[in-house]
């Protein structure tokens, strides 16, 4: 369902399918294109009409060198299949297999789970980074994973094709680095594990670029503060800090993807990622001053 503002901005749409809503742009002509219409190039993607011109466009040595040089021109549609998506469930839901091996399992896990001392040589004595992204890879219990993964599964099979797997990727890290950081912030010395940090950043990444899209966002707005409500509320044993650190992440970098779009923008787009990231490291140098 979308808004009226929505339906009546044809940008929002491929131009060759009016009825095809899209987040993808010709690279070349700037027009929104759905899936199918979505050429590999050596730019991105580029519509057919596109193609067309730069074919027609070429001389014959530039022909000559193209037969000799490359293989046949790629004209497949892009795979839009969320693979990513699936990628992370499925390491996900074997990390928590192995979890389960007797005299092992609770090893792995505590060796993966994001406890903040850990970051800190001077408090603890060791010094294991990858604990701020390994901790979505382990979970509490059969509950605490299927529910993660359920989420990941419904938001994933439509923000990834909308992103690309690379963009879906950084958001996926990043959000799950800023509720590991808000942790460390916020509950120092508590140990977390759950993917709910990166699902909050996806939540909070979709109902920013739904919004700019004009699509109807109410219905996941209205889940994302239930569940952001439940970890307050005493008993549940939520980690609130990685779910609003993740949420604050994903609000962020769906900003950056909306307003960096264009082919020109891309050397931008990565920047700002880059200093999101250094954000992040930087606010872990706090506790240094708070506990030290």
């Amino acid at each position: 369902m979308t808004s009226a503002d929505f339906a009546n901005n044809r940008d929002n749409y491929c131009y060759r399918h009016p009825d095809r809503q899209s987040f993808v742009l010709c690279q070349r002509c700037m027009r929104t294109i759905c899936p199918e219409c979505q050429i590999p190039a050596a730019v991105g993607v580029i519509c057919p009409e596109c193609l067309k011109a730069q074919q027609g466009s070429q001389t014959s040595a530039q022909r000559k060198a193209e037969r000799r040089w490359s293989r046949s021109r790629p004209v497949v549609v892009r795979d839009t299949r969320p693979l990513a998506t699936y990628a992370i469930i499925g390491i996900t839901a074997l990390t928590f297999v192995v979890t389960l091996i007797p005299g092992f399992g609770r090893t792995v896990q505590t060796a993966l789970m994001f406890w903040a001392p850990a970051l800190y040589p001077q408090f603890s004595g060791i010094f294991e980074p990858w604990r701020i992204f390994t901790t979505a890879l382990v979970h509490s219990g059969f509950w605490h994973l299927g529910l993660n993964m359920l989420a990941l599964w419904m938001i994933g099979r439509s923000l990834e094709p909308l992103l690309g797997r690379g963009r879906f990727i950084t958001l996926y890290l990043l959000s799950t680095a800023g509720g590991s950081v808000a942790v460390a912030l916020l509950s120092f010395d508590t140990a977390v594990v759950g993917a709910s940090g990166a699902v909050f950043g996806l939540f909070g990444a979709l109902i920013v670029i739904g919004r700019h899209i004009g699509a109807n966002v109410a219905g996941i707005a209205v889940i994302l503060g239930i569940n952001l409500v439940i970890g307050f509320v005493p008993g549940f044993n939520v980690s609130w800090q990685a779910h609003v650190g993740g949420l604050a992440v994903g609000l962020l970098v769906g900003l950056v993807f909306i307003r960096t779009r264009g082919a020109d923008q891309k050397r931008l787009q990565i920047a700002l990622l880059a200093a999101i990231g250094a954000a992040l490291v930087a606010l872990l140098f706090v506790p240094l001053f708070v506990y030290g």
